[in-house]
C-alpha cells in the first residue's frame, strides 16, 4: 500500500515534451506554523473545482496541504492522516464528502503530484483523485457528494489556507511546487503533468492554456518576498503567515 515511484532525492525528473522543469518550491515548516490563507470570493461555479500540486513531505503523519474553513462545522481538507493516507473531505455538520485512501504516503524522499478534481452538478456527482497521473480507485472510506450539494471547497467568503486546516494545527511539513486552484471546472491530471517518453515517470508541465475562474489562483512561490502571490492573472494573492 506505499506510493514510492516518485521523483527521488528532491529533484525533479527529466523534463518532459514540452521541456519544462519547475524552477520553485516553498518549504514549510510545522515547528514554526508556516502556512498561506486567502478568504475566497463569489466563485464562477462553487460545485466544480479542481486542485493540483506537487509535494514532498519531510515529517509524517497528519499535514493538510490545502483546507477551507469557517468553523469546526464547516470545513474541508486535502491532506494525510495520521496513519499517512490521502485523506479528503468536505464536512459541514456531517461529511458530505470524504475519501481516505488505502495507500500510504510514507516516502520522505519523493515528489508526489496530486489532483483533485470534483463536479457534484452530475447526475451521479464526481471527485476524482490522482496520484501521479493515475486516477486513485481503492479507499477505505468512499462517500460522494449529493448531487448540486453545496461545497465549502470554493466557497464565498470561506478562509482558505495552504500548508494547515486552518484551525492552528495539523500543519504540513515539507515542500509544495506547482499548486494551482480552477474555480469551475473539473479536469484531469494532463493540465497539469504529463508521463516522459523515455523514463514513463510523471513530470509537470508548464502551466498554460487554463481558465481559472474567479477564485482560481496559481503559485510557483518564485518570488521569495511573496511566497502567495498569484500567478494565473486573477490576482488571487496569498497572504503569508509565519
Amino acid at each position: 500500500g506505499e506510493v514510492t515511484n516518485l521523483i527521488k532525492d528532491s529533484k525533479w525528473p527529466t523534463a518532459g515534451p514540452q521541456g519544462y522543469q519547475s524552477a520553485n518550491s516553498a518549504r514549510f515548516n510545522d515547528g514554526s506554523s508556516d502556512y498561506l490563507n486567502k478568504t475566497f470570493g463569489t466563485p464562477t461555479n462553487e460545485y466544480k473545482w479542481t486542485f493540483s500540486t506537487w509535494v514532498k513531505r519531510s515529517n509524517l503523519g497528519a499535514g493538510q496541504i490545502f483546507a477551507p474553513r469557517t468553523d469546526g462545522n464547516n470545513t474541508g481538507v486535502i491532506g494525510f492522516n495520521s496513519s499517512n493516507a490521502l485523506d479528503i473531505y468536505d464536512y459541514r455538520s456531517a461529511y458530505n464528502m470524504r475519501y481516505i485512501t488505502n495507500k500510504l504516503f510514507r516516502d520522505v524522499s519523493a515528489w508526489y503530484h496530486i489532483v483533485v478534481s470534483s463536479d457534484s452538478t452530475l447526475s451521479t456527482p464526481l471527485t476524482n483523485i490522482y496520484i501521479n497521473g493515475v486516477q486513485e480507485t481503492s479507499f477505505s472510506t468512499s462517500n460522494a457528494f449529493t448531487q448540486n450539494q453545496a461545497n465549502t471547497f470554493n466557497r464565498a467568503s470561506v478562509p482558505h489556507y495552504v500548508g494547515q486546516a486552518g484551525n492552528g494545527s495539523e500543519y504540513f511539513d515539507g515542500y509544495m511546487a506547482e499548486t494551482v486552484f480552477i474555480d469551475g471546472q473539473a479536469l484531469a491530471p494532463t493540465s497539469f503533468g504529463e508521463f516522459n517518453s523515455q523514463t514513463g515517470i510523471w513530470v509537470p508541465k508548464v502551466v498554460t492554456g487554463l481558465t481559472f475562474g474567479d477564485n482560481g489562483f496559481y503559485q510557483n512561490y518564485s518570488n521569495a518576498s511573496a511566497l502567495g502571490e498569484d500567478f494565473s492573472g486573477e490576482d488571487n494573492d496569498f497572504t503569508v503567515n509565519n
